[in-house]
C-alpha cells in the first residue's frame, strides 16, 4: 500500500524560511562589522588663502561651484541613495572636498568634540549624558583599554526629526539611566556629521539614516585589539527600541568582557604578586647589604682602633725611653752642688707629691729650669752607676709639674724664666703641684656644668 508523500512546502513557506535565513545570516553579519578607526585632521593646520587678485579671478567658477554643489545637495535629499553611491565611488580627496563646504571650522578631534557637547547642551540644556570629550580614536582606544562599551552617536543638523528623536529618545530617562548605569560600562562618544571627524565615522561605518547610534565593544572571539560594532540603531526609534537595542548588545557581548576581566585581574594579581616577592626578596637582599656593610665598618673600626691602640701604645713607649733618657743625660748634664767656697749661695726645700723632701744649694746664678731638672731628674741623680747618655733625637721634653711656694702661694713658672735668687731669694720651702691631675679635675668639672 503507497503511503501519501508528505505534503511538500508551498512557495510561501519557502520565501519565509529564505527571508529568516537571510535576516539570521545578516544579523551575524552586522554583529561582526569593524569599527575601523578615522583619519583625523590637525585643528592647528593654517587655511590657504589665495591672494587677492587670484581669488577675484577665479570668483566666476567659485560661484558655479556652489551652485552645482547646492544642486547635490538637493539631489541628495531627495534621492538618498545617490550620495551613498557617490562615497563609495568618490576619491577621497573629493570626499575631503565636501566635508569643508559646510561652513564650519576645521578643529582638532578634542576641540571638535568639545565644540559637539558645548552646541548640544546650549541646545538640550542640562542633559545627563556624559559625553566623552576627545576624538573618535581616542574614545576606541579608551573602549579598548577599559572593556568598556563604546555608544556613538552620530546627529545631522540637517534633519527635521533629529531635535524630536534627541528629546523624546537619546534623552528619555529609561535611556539616560540605562547609559548612566555603572554595571552597563557604557561610554559615549558624538559627533555632528557637517564636521570632518563625524562624517569620516558616519561613511567608516556605513551610515544610511540619521540620526543613528552604534554601539561598539571589543570583540576577543575575532582577534586581540578588534573593535566591532555590535548594535546599530538608525532613524527614528521610540525608547523601548533603543532601549532594548542597547540591552541586547550589551547583554550578548558581557560574558567575553567578563572573561577578560578575569583574566586580567589574574595577571593583575600575579603581577603584584610578583612584585611584592621581587620587593621583599629586594628588602632581604637590601638588609643582608646592610648587615655586611655594618659589619664591613665594624672590623673596619675594630682593626682602625688596634691600629690607633698599638700606634699610641708604641708612641708611649718610645715617649717614656726617651723620657728616660732624657733624665739621665739631664742629670748629668747639672753637675755637682756647688761647695762652701761660693757665696750667696741659695737652699731650696722641694717636698715631692710621694712626701719626699730633696734639699740641695744652687748657684746664684742658676736659672729656675735648674731647679726643675733636678725635681724631675731626682732618681736618675740617685743612680751614680748609670751609662753616660746623649739628648733623644727629636725629643721636646715638657714638665708636667710646677713649683709653688704654700704661704703665701707663688707659681714659679718654668716657662717664665729666670734666676733662682731673683725668684726665691736665699732660700725657700717648695711643693712639687702636678699639672695633669688639675687639668683633668678642670674637664670633669666643666662636663658636670654642661650637663
Amino acid at each position: 500500500m503507497n503511503q501519501p508523500s508528505p505534503p511538500q512546502p508551498n512557495r510561501r513557506t519557502q520565501n519565509l524560511m529564505t527571508e529568516d535565513l537571510t535576516e539570521r545570516l545578516s544579523q551575524m553579519t552586522r554583529v561582526t562589522d569593524a569599527a575601523p578607526r578615522v583619519d583625523t585632521q590637525s585643528g592647528d593646520q593654517p587655511v590657504y588663502r589665495p591672494p587677492f587678485i587670484i581669488a577675484l579671478l577665479f570668483m566666476p567658477f567659485n560661484l558655479v561651484y556652489r551652485l552645482l554643489c547646492g544642486s547635490f545637495r538637493l539631489f541628495g535629499r531627495l534621492f538618498p541613495f545617490l550620495p551613498r553611491l557617490f562615497n563609495r565611488t568618490a576619491n577621497p580627496a573629493l570626499q575631503g572636498a565636501r566635508q569643508n563646504t559646510t561652513g564650519r571650522r576645521p578643529l582638532g578631534p578634542k576641540d571638535t568634540a568639545a565644540r559637539f557637547i558645548r552646541e548640544f547642551e546650549e541646545e538640550y540644556e542640562s542633559h545627563p549624558i556624559p559625553f566623552l570629550e576627545n576624538g573618535y580614536n581616542m574614545a576606541l582606544e579608551k573602549s579598548h583599554r577599559d572593556l568598556k562599551f563604546l555608544m556613538v552617536v552620530l546627529l545631522s543638523p540637517e534633519h527635521d526629526d533629529t531635535s524630536s528623536w534627541i528629546r523624546d529618545t537619546l534623552l528619555a530617562p529609561e535611556v539616560v539611566e540605562f547609559i548612566n548605569d555603572p554595571q552597563n560600562n557604557l561610554l559615549v562618544w558624538g559627533g555632528n556629521v557637517r564636521d570632518s571627524e563625524a562624517y569620516q565615522v558616519a561613511n567608516s561605518l556605513r551610515v544610511t539614516k540619521f540620526p543613528f547610534a552604534a554601539v561598539v565593544v571589543h570583540t576577543p572571539n575575532v582577534s586581540s585589539t578588534a573593535m566591532s560594532v555590535v548594535g546599530r540603531i538608525a532613524g527614528i526609534t521610540t525608547p523601548t527600541e533603543v532601549l532594548n537595542k542597547l540591552r541586547t548588545a550589551v547583554t550578548s557581548n558581557q560574558e567575553p568582557l567578563e572573561r577578560i576581566r578575569s583574566s586580567r585581574a589574574e595577571q593583575q594579581a600575579t603581577r603584584s604578586l610578583r612584585e611584592e616577592q621581587d620587593s621583599a626578596y629586594e628588602r632581604s637582599l637590601a638588609i643582608d647589604r646592610e648587615r655586611a656593610r655594618q659589619r664591613r665598618e665594624a672590623e673596619a673600626a675594630r682593626q682602625r682602633e688596634e691600629q690607633e691602640a698599638a700606634g699610641r701604645q708604641a708612641a708611649e713607649e718610645r715617649r717614656r725611653r726617651d723620657l728616660a733618657q732624657w733624665k739621665l743625660w739631664r742629670a748629668q748634664s747639672l753637675g755637682a752642688e756647688p761647695g762652701p767656697d761660693v757665696k750667696d749661695t741659695v737652699r731650696v726645700s722641694v717636698r715631692l707629691p710621694s712626701g719626699e723632701r730633696i734639699m740641695r744649694k744652687f748657684a746664684p746664678d742658676a736659672d729656675i729650669e735648674e731647679l726643675y731638672a733636678v725635681v724631675e731628674c731626682y732618681e736618675a741623680l740617685q743612680d751614680t752607676d748609670a751609662p753616660a747618655t746623649s739628648e733623644p733625637e727629636g725629643f721636646v721634653h715638657q714638665y708636667t709639674f710646677r713649683l709653688v711656694s704654700p704661704m703665701p702661694r707663688v707659681v714659679y713658672s718654668v716657662e717664665e724664666g729666670g734666676l733662682i735668687r731673683e725668684k726665691i731669694g736665699r732660700g725657700g720651702n717648695l711643693l712639687v703641684e702636678p699639672i695633669e691631675d688639675e687639668d683633668a679635675d678642670a674637664d670633669d668639672d666643666e662636663v658636670t656644668e654642661i650637663s
